[in-house]
């Protein structure tokens, strides 16, 4: 039994037909959170008017990859199960890899070779509840399907453990609130 399912504020955010009274907003269970650029890219974000491509001198932005001076980023997810339930948070993040890591992901991702297993890498985003002043240390596997992105594990610390053992619901919604959504006073009936 999943023992959220106890809980009134679980069971409105995963109501789609539950409205709130304030406002009528209604939810359909988790919603992923995400960035569109590493923290470090200074060119500001991908816009409609830039295509699927910023470029700005050498430097490039798409929706999956990044190049910033001699930097290289892979748009990856960074998986956060809610203990009590079935259900997995994902935060959308950017990770850094060796040019070389770079390269045979990108090959593989593009079907021009295969057998890209993995790498190190690096959490470029400061990600609520888990903020750091140093980049977080993880590893990069690669996605089980083609439609999805590729994982980031941290390898220690407090997004480590968040990782192995869970967030609560409550963690949940402060990340929420932290990224601007706060749904605490929509979950109150």
């Amino acid at each position: 039994m999943n023992l959220l399912a106890l809980d009134s504020r679980w069971q409105r955010l995963n109501d789609p037909t539950y409205a709130c009274k304030c406002c009528g907003r209604s939810f359909g269970g988790i919603v992923d959170m995400g960035f569109g650029q590493p923290d470090c890219w200074p060119h500001g974000p991908l816009t409609d008017g830039d295509g699927d491509t910023l470029t700005v001198g050498d430097d490039v932005l798409t929706a999956d990859l990044c190049v910033f001076e001699d930097l290289r980023f892979v748009h990856c997810v960074v998986p956060l199960p809610v203990r009590g339930s079935d259900e997995v948070f994902l935060f959308g993040a950017w990770a850094s890899l060796a040019v070389e890591d770079f390269k045979a992901y990108v090959l593989d991702a593009t079907g021009e070779d295969t057998g890209f297993a993995g790498a190190a890498a690096w959490l470029m985003n400061d990600l609520p509840l888990f903020e750091s002043d140093e980049p977080i240390a993880c590893a990069l596997k690669p996605a089980e399907s083609g439609a999805e992105r590729p994982h980031l594990t941290a390898i220690a610390g407090p997004l480590a453990q968040a990782q192995a053992e869970g967030i609560s619901f409550d963690q949940l919604l402060e990340i929420y609130a932290a990224c601007g959504e706060d749904l605490r006073p929509h979950l109150m009936g």
